[in-house]
């Protein structure tokens, strides 16, 4: 009698460990449609024409559909794609976290960077660039000096501005480039730096048509990667041959001329993926 107990015991300790293992298998990032599991990606939410957050709470942009394209060709459909807003201040905490499986966020490709996440890519090539009011006298970078200038918190632009452009301009920097946008709007800032990229998308919105002026210098290349955990070279593999595949069949462009194309803004060609992340 107490040998039946035992084995009911075990069978049932075997049962739930297998049930367990087959409920723990969607979970995998790699598991897929097939699997019916799900992906956490990072964008920014408040970027026109890159990463938005439309008021129906989709998503819009050129990085979501360049994310939406890499998950697919990672074996997710759109509706496993949960998008995570990731500022840029803590893009490097997310991946670190395990937050997020990869960020396509306008995440330019710096040393210090790489030595804190992996990327793929590069996937679009960006320009630093200066955002102005119509009427605005700007017209070079050390124009800055003694100017009220807007970024937001962590970004290589306001860096590169401080460091070697204008030491002398007034930084003031924020959450998100809403802030500074709105700002400039207002006249509290007389110029916002990031990419040319960014700046086109807000500049097209309807409710800011007319009023602002791409300064049209190339103060920087950025080009945009998809980050990744540091460590995670098979991720890094899939993701590059995903983007080559968007490229080949011409879903990047599709995508640039979606999302870039209302503001005519001139974007570089598509940059060969992988050379400048080895």
């Amino acid at each position: 009698m107490q040998l039946r107990k035992v084995t009911a015991a075990s069978a049932a300790v075997l049962a739930l460990a297998l049930s367990a293992t087959a409920c723990g298998g969607g979970d995998k990032d790699d598991s897929g449609s097939s699997g019916g599991g799900k992906i956490k990606v990072g964008i920014k939410y408040d970027q026109p024409g890159l990463g938005l957050q439309e008021p129906d709470g989709s998503f819009s942009g050129f990085d979501v559909d360049v994310a939406t394209y890499v998950a697919g060709q990672l074996g997710y459909k759109p509706s496993q794609i949960e998008f995570v807003q990731t500022k840029s201040a803590d893009r490097e905490n997310a991946l670190a976290r395990g937050d997020v499986k990869f960020i396509a966020a306008t995440y330019s490709i710096t040393d210090e960077r790489k030595a804190k996440v992996d990327f793929a890519g590069p996937y679009l090539l960006a320009h630093q660039d200066l955002l102005v009011k119509k009427d605005s006298t700007i017209a070079k970078g050390e124009d800055l000096n003694g100017k009220k200038l807007c970024s937001v918190t962590g970004s290589t632009s306001a860096q590169n501005i401080q460091q070697t452009i204008a030491p002398k301009a007034n930084l003031k920097e924020v959450g998100t480039y809403s802030e500074c946008i709105a700002g400039l709007q207002s006249g509290s800032v007389d110029a916002v730096t990031t990419d040319d990229s960014i700046l086109a998308g807000f500049a097209a919105q309807d409710k800011y048509k007319g009023q602002f002026k791409l300064a049209g210098l190339k103060l920087s290349n950025e080009n945009y990667g998809i980050g990744v955990k540091k460590g995670d070279t098979a991720t890094i593999d899939k993701i590059n041959k995903a983007l080559e595949k968007m490229v080949s069949d011409g879903s990047w462009q599709k995508a640039v001329d979606k999302n870039f194309g209302p503001a005519e803004y001139k974007n570089e060609p598509a940059p060969k993926i992988g050379a400048i992340v080895k």
